[in-house]
């Protein structure tokens, strides 16, 4: 096992719960806006407002969603599986660099190692997936190496 894994996968953790936090208070503060906003003499301008404010509660829900989705993800993820060739919650050190196959998270850096969190369902994750040590790759015109797969 990578012992890094395990320290990725809390570090995705906590940025995915600061995350939730931040969309919850923008949901709550959208919602109080929306319920405050006094009518005012001109009727359209309160529906126009009230209709916005409800539109940013909607967008932030489907952002809530998004993220409870990718925290629900991630605790699938075995970390004292031994993986073999590439698959969900593999991480995957090739001569292009680190790949940690789970959720859709971007660039990550764990004592000074850049990782790549991405989905399984993302070109560079299907690239990747079935793929084992010492096998190559061609990804946009680049060839790369498996080195690795903890």
């Amino acid at each position: 096992m990578n012992p890094l894994k395990k320290l990725l996968v809390e570090q995705i953790q906590n940025s995915l719960g600061e995350k939730m936090t931040a969309i919850k208070q923008n949901i709550n503060s959208a919602r109080e806006s929306r319920d405050n906003e006094t009518k005012s003499s001109v009727g359209d301008k309160y529906e126009t407002s009230r209709a916005m404010m409800q539109m940013e509660v909607e967008k932030n829900q489907a952002r809530l969603t998004d993220v409870e989705s990718q925290l629900a993800s991630l605790v699938k993820i075995d970390l004292q599986k031994k993986f073999k060739k590439a698959e969900f919650g593999s991480w995957v050190e090739t001569s292009a660099g680190n790949y940690f196959i789970s959720v859709a998270f971007g660039k990550a850096n764990i004592q000074d190692i850049s990782v790549y969190c991405i989905s399984p369902f993302s070109p560079m994750g299907k690239a990747l997936l079935g793929k084992r040590a010492g096998e190559k790759i061609l990804f946009r015109g680049e060839e790369m190496i498996v080195h690795a797969i903890y």
